[in-house]
């Protein structure tokens, strides 16, 4: 019997990012529109809750810095993951292109936030 060697891939690193950024995506992400989008500027919140300042003092600690910066990746990871495989289900398939577009979206957001809470 002939030894053969395996192909390597990449593709279990982006399905993990993927599953992550979806367990997020599902736990946080309704509570997140709740929260943003309904009951702040509906005033359903103490005021201090969703103020500016709270807001600020959360992005400038360092485990805050990190929650965010672990969501908003993950998310992003996700959507880049979920909008490529979407595509070649449609019928379009970018090949090399289409990924290439998807996770460097995925990669310069990543970076782009990182560099964004650095700042704070």
């Amino acid at each position: 019997m002939k030894n053969r060697q395996l192909k390597r891939s990449h593709a279990p690193i982006f399905w993990g990012l993927f599953g992550a950024g979806g367990m997020l995506a599902a736990l946080f992400g309704p509570m997140l529109v709740l929260l943003t989008g309904f009951a702040a500027p509906l005033g359903w919140l103490p005021a201090k809750a969703a103020s500016y300042q709270g807001m600020l003092a959360l992005a400038q600690s360092l485990l805050g810095k990190a929650a965010l910066w672990g969501l908003v990746s993950l998310l992003l990871w996700h959507a880049a993951h979920r909008i490529y495989h979407s595509l070649h289900d449609v019928g379009i398939h970018g090949g090399a292109l289409a990924k290439a577009l998807t996770y460097g979206v995925a990669a310069a957001g990543t970076l782009a936030a990182l560099g964004l809470l650095a700042r704070i």
